[in-house]
């Protein structure tokens, strides 16, 4: 299910890079399709929220927020 939740926000990604003139069309139609695209993007997600949840653990416990 995340898998289709980060294809569209591959496209619309695209979408306002294509239409701020910082991609080529051709370039943001390969990125919004591309499924090896949209996997990496859905690892390096899960790696950046499991890196947040391990600071934010460190983080409580530095300053005695946790119990």
């Amino acid at each position: 299910m995340t898998l289709i939740f980060i294809r569209i926000l591959l496209r619309y990604l695209a979408a306002i890079l294509v239409t701020r003139g910082l991609i080529a069309p051709d370039l943001g139609e390969m990125i919004s399709r591309d499924p090896d695209v949209a996997m990496a993007l859905q690892v390096a997600s899960g790696a950046f929220i499991a890196a947040f949840a391990e600071g934010w653990y460190y983080l409580a416990h530095r300053c005695g927020w946790a119990k």
